[in-house]
């Protein structure tokens, strides 16, 4: 599969040329092939929303480059607004964004911005609406209206309906209570499986990440420690909890039976898996009796 975004030497560093110079991002070299769902993890400060942002030109690197097919999204600045369509930002707390009298209006404000039709934004507005888990009812109510679940997915179908090549998501379950988070979550996998194409994911909760992620990029002090499947990335646990980061708890305690002898594989990352290993583990070890 072709890769549809990458960087070379990605660097940034802000107050560049000032004796109050920080780098936040250091030399990051990335390649995510279309139709990936890349997690970004990291302790904060590590780089991660820097990064992001320079991704569909909001921050235009100090050094190095991004390519969106192929292609340095900076080669004509003027284009800079047509690459913000493709690669499409959700930030954190994206509900603050919402302004619109309506949840419709908000939704429509991208694809009106486009240029589309009439037609073609109606539709654009409804499909988004579907994929965000936004009841057809909500959508004439003010957004200020809205439960904090509710808003946060009106923010997201803003988005979706500029139908972007790329989605770019900073911690969209951030505040959200448990089942908020895990039906958000669920809806970002429907959207991904249904439309294929490419959504990358920051966010602090190593569960989520393990659930959803294909691959992982970690990045710690400005760069990028480590980019690889999940399982694999998650196999190094002493690493990332130098560096700051919590692994899945199911997978601690999986790493724990491995080293006290128990024949299971590393990089363990749902309790499904976990249950799945161990069953016949402790079966033939008469731990396990099925009734």
């Amino acid at each position: 599969m072709p890769a549809i975004l990458e960087t070379k030497g990605l660097t940034y560093e802000y107050g560049h040329g000032t004796s109050m110079s920080k780098v936040a991002v250091d030399h990051v070299d990335l390649s995510v092939r279309q139709g990936e769902l890349i997690g970004i993890i990291g302790h904060t400060g590590s780089g991660k929303s820097t990064l992001i942002q320079q991704l569909n030109g909001l921050l235009r690197p100090t050094a190095g480059q991004v390519l969106l097919e192929g292609r340095d999204i900076w080669a004509e600045p003027k284009k800079i607004r047509e690459v913000r369509f493709r690669v499409g930002m959700v930030f954190q707390y994206p509900e603050y964004q919402l302004f619109e009298e309506t949840v419709r209006a908000d939704i429509a404000f991208g694809p009106r911005n486009m240029g589309l039709s009439g037609g073609e934004v109606e539709d654009r507005v409804r499909r988004a609406a579907e994929f965000a888990g936004l009841r057809p009812e909500l959508l004439d109510r003010s957004p200020f209206e809205l439960s904090g679940g509710e808003k946060r997915r009106a923010a997201i179908a803003g988005v979706i309906a500029m139908d972007p090549d790329v989605l770019v998501l900073d911690e969209p379950a951030a505040g959200l209570d448990p089942h908020g988070r895990d039906v958000l979550l669920s809806q970002i996998q429907s959207y991904h499986r249904l439309r294929q194409n490419t959504v990358l994911l920051v966010s602090h909760s190593m569960e989520d990440i393990a659930r959803v992620a294909g691959r992982v990029l970690v990045m710690d002090h400005g760069r990028a420690a480590f980019f690889d499947r999940t399982a694999k990335v998650f196999a190094h646990g002493e690493e990332l909890e130098r560096m700051g980061l919590r692994v899945p708890q199911v997978t601690k305690i999986m790493d724990r039976l491995r080293r006290g002898g128990y024949p299971v594989a590393p990089g363990v990352l749902t309790l499904e898996d976990a249950i799945r290993q161990l069953a016949p583990v402790l079966r033939e070890r008469g731990l396990l009796h099925v009734q």
